[in-house]
């Protein structure tokens, strides 16, 4: 059996924008903006040129993501397909569902990364080589020749 996250449950997601002469403000809360629950957040920053982040995938973690500042690239693979999403402004984010494979690249010169996650961290959940997510993704087991 095949576990059923394609790139196509991934969606850009705008979020509400005040308006105000003294400057713009932009919010999001658990299941009203954003499809999940929000259990921990985290930020990337100074990233050097060149360098990329990501590169796994998680079991249970579904993702938000928002370029809160620059510009950045998220490149997603649901093992058969890959697609890039480019996020460069603070009022609308990257919405990534478990089990799909996410790499950001192309970090502009202060950009600045906010990923909100739908759980709490935990190293089990990551699959950081592309191998075994495909591995898990499809169900199926990899086995070595010596």
């Amino acid at each position: 059996m095949n576990h059923k996250t394609t790139i196509s449950d991934c969606k850009i997601i705008d979020l509400p924008k005040i308006h105000d002469t003294r400057g713009n403000l932009t919010y999001l809360e658990s299941f009203s903006q954003i499809p999940m629950e929000m259990r921990r957040i985290f930020w990337i920053y100074d990233v050097p040129g060149g360098e990329l982040r990501g590169g796994h995938a998680m079991k249970e973690m579904n993702e938000f993501i928002i370029a809160l500042s620059g510009s950045f690239d998220v490149l997603i693979d649901d093992g058969t397909h890959k697609v890039t999403f480019s996020l460069n402004r603070s009022f609308y984010g990257l919405y990534v569902p478990k089990l799909l494979w996410r790499q950001m690249i192309n970090f502009s010169t202060n950009s600045v990364a906010l990923v909100i996650a739908s759980t709490e961290y935990d190293e089990n959940d990551y699959i950081l080589n592309y191998a075994d997510f495909i591995s898990v993704k499809y169900e199926t087991k990899l086995y070595e020749i010596d």
